[in-house]
């Protein structure tokens, strides 16, 4: 996985609830765990913009509810801080799913992404209305 230039906050837990800005089905999810998780024992694995989570469906279409999923953080309130010194924020924690070679499950995104996910992961910026 490549790294990326900006700091960003991890200003998400497990149990956070995301909105899901894709078109793939889901609606809203809740954060499970991160993929690929290193700390200390018995800290939770904060997260995010740009990592990858394991998340169950809480709303959306009756296939993807209840179901495990992969998906990538897009957005988060936390603000962040870029290398230019800017500091960048949204007014919503967003995640889109991904399969298990983070390819984008679904084939357009609701809202903006942030370019540090265009960074880490080149696919996604096919289906990105807006970067941020």
């Amino acid at each position: 996985m490549k790294g990326i230039a900006t700091k960003v906050s991890k200003g998400l837990i497990p149990g956070s609830i995301l909105t899901c800005a894709d078109n793939s089905g889901a609606k809203t999810i809740m954060i499970i765990n991160k993929i690929g998780k290193a700390g200390s024992h018995k800290r939770l694995a904060s997260v995010g913009i740009g990592d990858v989570v394991l998340a169950s469906v809480k709303s959306g279409t009756p296939q993807y509810i209840k179901k495990k999923v992969r998906a990538v953080i897009i957005r988060q309130r936390q603000p962040m801080r870029r290398a230019n010194g800017m500091r960048v924020r949204f007014e919503d924690n967003a995640a889109i799913l991904i399969t298990d070679s983070n390819l984008p499950v679904g084939t357009e995104v609701k809202g903006a992404m942030a370019r540090e996910v265009i960074e880490r992961y080149i696919k996604l910026a096919g289906i990105a209305s807006r970067v941020v």
